[in-house]
């Protein structure tokens, strides 16, 4: 990432800051937005050490005076660095891709340096030596290295966090985490380096956390919570006893979630002789009289100059034209590969391909979803749902001639139908429509449990094969006697009575360093003549070869395949099936639809895989996605996406509807009205709307003839409230329905505008055209689309444009969100390709400042979530404000305490207002307020 400005401003006020005294007692180091700085014991201007846009944090100086050992992101993700006084002679001793480096500390002989290493089920000491090696884990490894035990399970380690060592080298003290809740789950541990051996030393019921042993050996401070506030506290190791050093500091970070990045305390140190401690809090550095608490201020003064990414800001005004529908769902190719069809903003179109104009298959206002064709191409089957929980299978003539025949007899949800290959019965899935319509969420897709049926395809009777249990995507072969389902359990193929049940192919993908195994794939599909199966990983589509079944499931990785993979799409693809009898491939993403023969797949040798950005081997764009070629003098070359292959055939399917305007005039009559002049406020005035615009404002305001006067006298009038951090609940899964509590319950509470910041599904999008054309009733719906996540584990700056390029050129949306998608290269690469394609990505905070610091560096649009750590100082009010970084708190789920969401179930009545008994299912208005499982003190909330 390229810096597009500095950031210069002068700063007496640190946040968070970590430090560390030199041996000789002259000076401190300390960390300050990402830099590492000196400044002279007695206070004065601090000299940068470090600089650039690297985020080096918590510095502590090795005994000896000669180097500092700091954790840094130079590499593209946090590591263990060593460097000298003056910042030169760099080393990396660790080498992680995803997992953090916390807190690093060094033995008596300055030859080691020991840190936590945060893992997927918690963090675990680990110990480098100064001049290389892997670096060695101490204890027993924590659950989740190299093994499947759950945190707090058999074997498992708890988290261990800070640590400092004894001058004689014999004992580590470390905070250690708990299995249980609340602040008492943190407590100070003495590890034992000669057995391993940890013993849990403290008991402090407001948590311990930070522990530092004194230069003698003889003193441990820590700190812990008391009447909620944070303190140090000092123990004598020889006599035990436990006295207050410090107390009020800076309020700790035990409630932000995990094993923050930067420790639940910012370090602190003793002076050389033990007499002092060097500690900030409020902003500043003091020195505190280790015996009596005497404070003594340490003055210090620090320029900044910080190099920052580009801005996002692209506005954009809002269309006011037709609206072209952004998805075509479950889009099916006719088997004579002449015809599409599809359900778009919930009705049924066909469409001659390939450029044929769409229209209507089925006329009336029901809502139609999950078209399939029948083997021979003459009938469409689909199903249908409503607001009033009604859903059936239907059949309708594929030339659009007669009428649809309704094809079973007992109302419920269906979807997910497809035909068997000789056309004799149709294969679904069913579920209870009342618990459809009782669900309060459908994020992330269903959320109601189903069972695999077949009916005949004349209509009649629904049979269940067996209760689906987590099976979906049914398909068949060209055998009619076995149906192919699909779980995370594998590709699974089965009678229509449910016996000889086989695994044929498991699939999996890259997944997050560190997890205990690979995430599965998120569909497979097998091809008609069972040697080759289409997998949808990470939203990507490949092709993988399956072997003949031997009574044990072939297991694939599409990263390091043990059979022939090929990768098919590096922007993605929504629906994805074999056609023309698995001659053909197709797929879609937004409103594009794409096709391939399957014979112009080139199966020889993959290229030689590229590096991932930690150096590990790189199989996913390896096996022929979008990559930089680092043997490029001149940098990355960029390469087209598969997607836009010479054999890919692309049909961009337009279906565009007259967006719903209001026409007349109202005029409101006498409210008060609170204008957005600044503090102005209206008494006894009017406002006059003429169609979808105010056309005045003021006192004695005349309407037009044949305007509708409203006496709005008591009431008051304030402008729309645009909501910048919005999660709206749809019923998803293809399967939509129109008219939805939740547009309609934000509209009555006065959110005119929204946007929803991480939809899950595709989905959200054909909502959003519906509220335009007026299908559906509700505020004006902006959606950022599914969020990028960590699990795409992207390998290349190419692979990532390739995978934004889906928003800008598909979806048509402009706001993204950045949903914690990797170490700081991968974050950077995002940043870059928003540049790039014109897109505002906005972030999730995360639980950690350190993060949204980074976020705000490197020039993300927006950070979502309140900053975890409170209160904040110059440097980061600066920082957000100068790169006018987006900040939306949502105080209601805010970190590092209890959520105020729960203040407000204990301190007024929910479940008794009647606004929200009007508009929101009572169902879970009941869930969420009868039995609250938090109560907590007015003073425990943040």
């Amino acid at each position: 990432l390229e810096s597009t400005k500095k950031l210069e401003f002068e700063t007496d006020e640190g946040t968070w800051i970590s430090l560390d005294v030199t041996p000789d007692g002259q000076s401190i180091v300390f960390e300050l937005l990402g830099d590492l700085y000196r400044v002279p014991i007695a206070g004065g201007d601090a000299t940068r050490v470090t600089d650039g846009f690297p985020f080096d944090a918590q510095p502590r100086v090795s005994p000896d005076g000669k180097w500092i050992a700091f954790v840094s992101d130079r590499n593209g993700s946090d590591n263990l660095w060593i460097s000298k006084l003056d910042g030169t002679d760099l080393r990396k001793l660790s080498s992680e891709s995803q997992d953090a480096i916390i807190s690093p500390t060094w033995t008596a002989d300055s030859q080691y340096v020991v840190a936590s290493a945060r893992v997927t089920a918690g963090t675990q000491l680990r110990m480098f030596h100064i001049h290389g090696g892997s670096g060695i884990t101490l204890g027993a490894p924590s659950a989740g290295e190299g093994g499947p035990p759950p945190a707090g399970g058999p074997g498992a380690t708890p988290s261990r966090l800070g640590a400092t060592a004894s001058p004689d080298g014999r004992f580590l003290f470390v905070a250690q985490s708990g299995t249980g809740t609340g602040l008492a789950r943190w407590q100070i541990a003495r590890f034992d380096m000669r057995t391993g051996e940890a013993d849990v030393i403290t008991q402090a019921e407001g948590g311990a956390v930070r522990p530092l042993i004194s230069p003698d050996g003889k003193r441990l401070v820590y700190a812990t919570r008391y009447e909620t506030k944070t303190g140090l506290r000092v123990r004598n190791l020889d006599t035990g006893a436990d006295r207050w050093l410090k107390w009020p500091i800076d309020r700790d970070e035990q409630e932000s979630g995990g094993s923050p990045s930067r420790d639940t305390l910012p370090g602190y140190a003793f002076t050389p002789d033990g007499r002092d401690l060097v500690v900030a809090y409020g902003g500043k550095i003091h020195r505190l009289n280790a015996t009596n608490g005497t404070d003594t201020l340490i003055p210090f003064k620090a320029k900044v100059a910080l190099e920052v990414g580009p801005d996002l800001e692209f506005p954009y005004r809002v269309p006011q034209d037709a609206v072209r529908a952004k998805l075509i769902q479950d889009p099916r190719q006719s088997p004579d590969g002449k015809r599409l069809v599809m359900s778009v903003l919930t009705k049924l179109y066909v469409m001659d391909l390939p450029k044929g104009a769409p229209r209507r298959l089925v006329a009336g206002e029901t809502s139609q979803f999950k078209p399939t064709w029948s083997p021979d191409g003459q009938w469409i089957a689909y199903v249908t749902w409503s607001a009033e929980a009604t859903g059936h299978i239907w059949k309708t003539r594929a030339d659009g001639s007669g009428q649809p025949q309704q094809l079973t007899k007992v109302s419920a949800f269906y979807t997910d139908v497809t035909f068997s290959p000789d056309g004799q019965r149709l294969v679904g899935l069913r579920g209870n429509e009342f618990m459809r319509q009782q669900t309060f969420s459908e994020f992330g897709g269903l959320k109601i449990s189903l069972d695999l049926v077949w009916l005949p395809a004349s209509g009649g009777d629904v049979e269940l094969i067996v209760p689906a249990r987590g099976l979906g995507f049914p398909h068949f072969t060209t055998d009619p006697s076995r149906i192919h389902v699909y779980s995370n359990d594998g590709l699974i193929s089965l009678r229509y009575d449910g016996t000889d049940r086989r695994t044929h192919l498991k699939v999996t993908g890259p997944g997050r360093a560190g997890a205990p195994r690979p995430p599965a794939a998120d569909a497979v599909m097998m091809r008609p003549d069972g040697r080759w199966a289409l997998a949808e990983v990470n939203h990507q589509l490949w092709v993988v070869a399956v072997p003949p079944f031997s009574g044990t499931a072939a297991s694939v990785s599409v990263r390091s395949p043990s059979l022939p993979v090929r990768r098919l799409t590096d922007i993605g693809a929504d629906y994805f099936t074999w056609a023309d009898g698995g001659k053909t491939i197709t797929w879609a993403i937004g409103s594009t639809f794409f096709r391939r023969s399957f014979d112009s797949i080139d199966f020889g040798p993959a290229p030689e895989a590229a590096k991932s950005p930690e150096g590990g081997k790189e199989g996913a764009e390896g096996a022929g996605g979008a990559q930089d070629d680092p043997k490029s003098a001149k940098g990355p070359e960029k390469k087209d996406p598969l997607d836009v292959d010479k054999n890919v055939e692309r049909v961009e399917v337009a279906i565009e509807s007259p967006r719903v305007k209001p026409t007349g005039t109202i005029a409101l009559r006498g409210a008060t009205i609170i204008t957005s002049k600044g503090d102005e406020v209206l008494k006894n005035a009017d406002i006059v709307i003429t169609d979808n615009r105010i056309t005045a404002i003021g006192k004695g305001v005349k309407a037009p003839a044949g305007a509708k006067v409203i006496d709005a006298r008591g009431k008051f009038i304030v402008p729309g409230f645009v909501d910048t951090h919005a999660h709206w609940e749809f019923r998803t899964h293809d399967v939509l329905e129109p008219q939805n509590w939740s547009l309609i319950a934000n509209l009555a509470y006065g959110v005119t505008s929204g946007l929803d910041v991480q939809t899950s599904t595709n989905d959200y999008f054909a909502y959003q055209d519906l509220v335009e054309t007026g299908q559906s009733t509700g505020q004006r719906a902006f959606m950022t689309g599914p969020g990028i996540f960590s699990n795409n584990d992207f390998q290349s700056y190419e692979s990532t444009l390739a995978y934004l390029k889906r928003y800008k050129e598909h979806y048509r949306t402009i706001n993204i969100k950045s949903y914690m998608v990797g170490n700081r290269k991968q974050r950077q690469w995002v940043v870059m390709a928003a540049k790039e394609l014109g897109l505002m990505p906005t972030t999730e905070g995360g639980r950690d400042l350190k993060l949204d610091m980074t976020h705000a560096i490197d020039g993300m649009h927006g950070n979502e979530h309140t900053l975890p750590v409170f209160p904040l100082y110059k440097d980061v009010v600066q920082l957000f404000a100068q790169t006018k970084t987006a900040y939306t708190p949502t105080l209601l789920v805010n970190y590092g305490g209890i959520i105020a969401e729960e203040y407000f179930y204990a301190t007024t009545e929910v479940h008794d207002d009647k606004k929200l008994n009007r508009f929101y299912p009572h169902n879970v208005l009941d869930d969420m307020t009868r039995r609250r499982r938090v109560w907590a003190r007015k003073d425990e909330f943040v």
